[in-house]
């Protein structure tokens, strides 16, 4: 089953200094019917105008990952980890037993664009950590980039996560078909983040989402140039105290 989930179907939220859709529940938006996908909490689309941003604030118990899709993030948190993040790079944040950051547009002209994602963790209390690797359009053209793995199953320096959830990301060109097979007990969410593609012959386009459950392959085609988010999840999921 493929669920489409419109782009004019996320909540938006406008301020001043930042717009943002909301795929699932987040601050003051609230939907029942819009809490999770598993272990998949927040899947935030913003755009921050230059220098802007979060100031400190506090995370505890949750996987945060952040992709990068136009402009410059510049990061800074309470265990002392600064970093510039810019277009193409991930990181990865475990907020773990309680971590204070900052995220803010390093630009002073050009507004800055990116995908943040929140994964409950398999474990409570982690020691904090945070991680970041650029990757090149290059290595995701026409191809499903693995960029962030389960750590029990990390290879390559790909960044890692305490859950059983895999990102990838891809850019494909008119006329790409690419796969992704979906092993027994798992799920997907799949976003696109600029362009038009067909997911099992179902077409989807710029901002849509797509979850997908009880599919044992995807066949993604694209009709025109686009850039997606794919992220492999469990459907079932614990939680060590």
């Amino acid at each position: 089953m493929i669920q489409i989930i419109k782009a004019n179907e996320h909540h938006k939220n406008e301020m001043d200094w930042l717009s943002t859709y909301y795929h699932f529940s987040f601050a003051d938006y609230f939907d029942q019917n819009k809490m999770n996908y598993g272990p998949l909490r927040v899947f935030n689309d913003d755009t921050v105008q230059p220098e802007t941003g979060f100031d400190f604030h506090p995370h505890k118990d949750m996987e945060i990952i952040t992709y990068v899709i136009d402009g410059e993030l510049e990061h800074e948190d309470s265990h002392g980890n600064h970093g510039i993040i810019k277009e193409g790079e991930i990181q990865v944040m475990t907020a773990g037993s309680g971590m204070l950051h900052s995220e803010y547009n390093h630009s002073k002209e050009k507004p800055l664009k990116l995908l943040q994602m929140w994964v409950v963790p398999d474990t409570k209390n982690l020691e904090p950590s945070w991680q970041q690797r650029k990757y090149s359009k290059q290595d995701r053209l026409d191809k499903l980039l693995q960029v962030v793995s389960p750590l029990e199953s990390s290879h390559d320096g790909i960044l890692t996560i305490h859950q059983n959830a895999s990102f990838y990301v891809s850019s494909l060109t008119p006329g790409a078909e690419i796969m992704h097979d979906l092993k027994p007990g798992r799920k997907s969410y799949m976003f696109v983040i600029d362009g038009q593609i067909q997911i099992n012959g179902t077409p989807m386009q710029t901002r849509d989402a797509a979850k997908v459950e009880g599919e044992d392959r995807l066949v993604i085609k694209s009709d025109k140039q686009t850039d997606l988010i794919l992220i492999d999840l469990p459907k079932k999921y614990s939680i060590k105290t």
